[in-house]
């Protein structure tokens, strides 16, 4: 006599399922929920994979995750990395143009010394990408912030000295005027040192409150492990982009209101155009930022270092090199001394002074 069979056996990757008033020997064969897996037959319960492993198709075998952070040997990663590479060249070769030409009027103008300052901080920025490509760890996930936040504020800092620097020019040879006594002082050069502190202590603020770390999310997509930095705390983090950015808007306001000083080499209306550039990145990125995750986010922000250090460094100093390399008839004290169309006070004798007094 041959047994009476109900039901045929679930395979590997089904679950038994029993419904009211079936005999024991009949059910319904169902597949494993979503990320549990069954690799024996006729089994009653489904077993859960681990966080770092999903089911495959058929259910009967966790696989482990696939990593996914920006590398370099990733196509984003490649791109930003040469894209940083060569303006850290560029840079370079600013500098070392300047450093040749150090004489010239064209670099004395507007404070060699701030415009040295002003490249340097801007290869730091070039630097600040690399920080953000690989495998993120505690110490990386706290220097990607921090240097981000100090090294732009010495930069957009030094931008607002050296409009301030031309400003106070133009009031030396003022009658009546004690403009002299803090150009002698150097005043314009500390506006850089108190505006780097106020980052600092931000910065120090957000370290001892809530630092950044790694963030590990194993959920939002299928398959894969996503390693990122997290801000920690994101009031501390736009405190310190909020600053950066009141730094920027302040340049740009100075910029602006000297952007009809006549001079031969004031540079306001490439700073305006600059700290115009700089703002829009910026406010460009926050929504950016947040509507995407994962190394796509990563390489947003680095793509935001990358374009507000370009508009700084092409805005102010490509139209000066352009002078000193293929115009060098223009970088004369000839030049500089001719009386500007819009009349006027001539900068010439204010920078002179304002040189002559320690500034420059």
């Amino acid at each position: 006599m041959l047994p009476s069979v109900c039901s045929a056996d679930c395979g590997p990757g089904f679950r038994k399922f029993w419904q009211v008033g079936m005999t024991v020997c009949c059910f319904h064969c169902k597949p494993c929920p979503e990320n549990e897996v069954s690799n024996q037959t006729d089994v009653d319960q489904c077993v859960k994979c681990p966080e770092e492993q999903y089911a495959n198709a058929e259910q009967n075998q966790c696989i482990p995750k696939s990593v996914i952070f920006l590398t370099y040997e990733d196509p984003l990663g490649m791109a930003l990395t040469s894209m940083a590479l060569c303006f850290i060249a560029f840079t370079s070769v600013v500098l070392g143009v300047f450093v040749k030409h150090h004489d010239t009027p064209i670099v004395k103008a507007n404070n060699r010394s701030l415009s040295y300052t002003l490249l340097i901080s801007l290869l730091f920025c070039f630097l600040c990408p690399f920080l953000f490509i690989g495998h993120p760890n505690a110490a990386t996930c706290i220097l990607q912030q921090i240097t981000f936040g100090v090294v732009f504020t010495v930069a957009v800092s030094t931008v607002l000295a050296k409009r301030v620097t031309v400003v106070l020019a133009f009031k030396v040879t003022a009658p009546g005027q004690r403009v002299r006594f803090y150009m002698t002082l150097g005043a314009p050069n500390y506006i850089i040192g108190i505006c780097t502190l106020i980052q600092i202590i931000l910065c120090a603020i957000w370290l001892g409150v809530s630092p950044p770390n790694i963030d590990i999310d194993a959920h939002s997509e299928h398959g894969q492990i996503i390693i990122v930095c997290d801000k920690g705390s994101v009031t501390a983090f736009y405190c310190v982009l909020g600053y950066l950015g009141s730094l920027a808007f302040g340049s740009f306001v100075v910029a602006f209101l000297a952007r009809n000083l006549p001079d031969k080499f004031n540079e306001a209306k490439l700073l305006t155009f600059s700290m115009l550039l700089f703002c829009s990145v910026w406010v460009t990125f926050l929504p950016v930022y947040h509507s995407t995750k994962g190394k796509v986010m990563v390489a947003v922000e680095d793509f935001s270092i990358l374009a507000s250090s370009v508009g700084l460094l092409g805005c102010i100093f490509f139209p000066k090199c352009y002078i000193i390399l293929l115009r060098p008839e223009r970088n004369s004290l000839q030049k500089l001394k001719e009386k500007p169309d819009c009349g006027g006070p001539h900068l010439y004798s204010s920078t002179w002074e304002a040189e002559h007094s320690g500034i420059l």
